[in-house]
């Protein structure tokens, strides 16, 4: 096994303290190289992941989230449940005070495919 490989293997999503937590800031990041593997029918699935948030105490370290997002290149899982899980695992991770995931996936069968899951739906609902 490659470095890389072991790397994206042991990845684990780390928290460091917020510099700035007498204020509200925004952080987009955006992950245009998401792969992971349809439940149906094995193929790659390709998407761009994009991350907003306010952070409270917290912020994801980024080496740490890049090889958290590569680890589900080996993953069976749909769209709809790969969104929720990366929005899941960063907030019980930063309890941020505002976090988005959009999971922007590309064309498939005709079909553009984009998941958004956010702190403020899960108000509304």
């Amino acid at each position: 096994m490659k470095y890389g490989e072991k790397a994206i293997k042991e990845a684990k999503l780390e928290a460091w303290k917020n510099p700035s937590i007498d204020r509200d800031y925004e952080i987009e990041l955006i992950f245009p190289e998401f792969t992971s593997l349809c439940p149906r029918s094995g193929y790659p699935d390709f998407a761009t992941i994009k991350i907003r948030y306010i952070p409270d105490k917290y912020i994801v370290e980024l080496k740490s989230l890049k090889l958290y997002l590569n680890s589900y290149r080996d993953k069976y899982i749909t769209y709809e449940e790969a969104t929720n899980k990366i929005y899941n695992d960063l907030k019980k991770l930063l309890s941020p005070r505002f976090i988005e995931v959009i999971g922007e996936f590309n064309v498939r069968g005709g079909i553009k495919t984009v998941v958004r899951v956010s702190s403020d739906m899960n108000k509304k609902v």
